[in-house]
């Protein structure tokens, strides 16, 4: 059974389930100390085409496929052959395989990857080093791997990670800076940052500026700002919103501030497989404020086919702000 993403974990204030926060401290320590052994005795291989990893520091709900997306849209603006590796969370193929979207599911490759090969292609490898190989072989030019920040097998050449810029005030993108799972943290703010050349910060569409603290604690390191823009306009009439990723409650909010008349959302946890008797449930409570169902692009290549048609797909792009400044990391490693 999939467990929804905790809220409480992006707040700061330690005085809000201060009980589950300490009783979780043990695991925390564990978890760090193993996250920090294997990166440190890590030997990465350099698969002989650049790697640039689009990573995070916390645990889902950043936004980072959309930027995976951008910079591979960036690099094929600038004629680079490039293609995309990922672990495929939540697929049964250990890889490493290159995504047929016409013949694979999301159950057998991950629900990212089956989204993003629409697009580029897209290998599926539980050993990155293995699905480098592949895409090299495959004659790609520039590998970029969606997630594996804290995998230390594969030669980067450039690390990105991805920081929420949404979150204000006491909630905060890395709670309080607790690692999994007494917080939201992979490893330590400090030691992932260590090993990152840029972070991006990417915000909602209506959200102008990054949080001056926010940027202050990214400590100096380029920071590229980016925004989450829908790619489609909010579907129109009541919709009954529903969503599965890391947190949902960011989606209510986006289509609220898209304009779509949202009559009600269900949120479920990060690459939830949608069952018929779930969906049958959303229907039937959208049936009663006579609403459609509207979700993610990411949950609706979960869908089966046959709900697919039932269900409208609002998908959102991340936009940078400043195009030149992600030329200038591209250019430095010749691309």
């Amino acid at each position: 059974m999939k467990l929804a993403t905790p809220r409480w974990w992006y707040v700061r204030d330690r005085r809000v389930m201060p009980v589950t926060r300490a009783l979780l401290m043990p695991l925390s320590w564990i978890w760090s100390a193993v996250t920090t052994r294997r990166i440190a005795r890590g030997e990465p291989f350099d698969c002989g085409v650049p790697v640039i990893c689009v990573g995070n520091l916390t645990v889902g709900g950043t936004g980072k496929t959309p930027v995976v997306r951008a910079v591979a849209t960036r690099l094929a603006a600038r004629g680079q052959a490039v293609h995309l590796l990922s672990r495929g969370y939540g697929g049964s193929l250990s890889g490493p395989v290159r995504v047929d979207p016409d013949r694979h599911s999301a159950a057998e490759v991950g629900d990212e990857p089956l989204m993003l090969a629409r697009d580029f292609p897209v290998w599926v490898a539980r050993d990155r080093t293995s699905g480098a190989r592949a895409a090299a072989a495959a004659g790609a030019q520039v590998i970029v791997m969606d997630d594996g920040h804290q995998n230390p097998s594969l030669r980067k050449a450039l690390s990105l990670v991805v920081v929420d810029g949404e979150t204000r005030g006491d909630e905060w993108p890395f709670g309080d800076g607790r690692v999994f799972p007494a917080g939201p943290m992979r490893e330590a703010l400090a030691k992932g940052l260590a090993r990152a050349q840029a972070s991006v910060v990417l915000l909602p569409d209506d959200l102008a500026a990054a949080d001056a603290e926010l940027i202050r604690a990214l400590d100096a390191r380029p920071a590229l700002v980016a925004h989450l823009r829908p790619a489609a306009p909010a579907p129109p009439g009541p919709q009954f919103g529903f969503a599965g990723i890391g947190k949902p409650w960011k989606v209510e909010r986006a289509l609220q501030a898209a304009g779509c008349d949202l009559v009600d959302f269900a949120p479920f946890a990060d690459h939830l497989a949608y069952d018929e008797a779930v969906l049958q449930r959303l229907a039937d409570r959208a049936s009663l404020f006579n609403a459609g169902l509207v979700t993610t692009e990411k949950d609706w290549i979960r869908l089966p086919p046959a709900w697919r048609a039932r269900v409208t797909a609002w998908p959102v792009a991340a936009v940078f702000d400043d195009e030149a400044a992600l030329d200038a990391l591209l250019a430095d490693l010749g691309l």
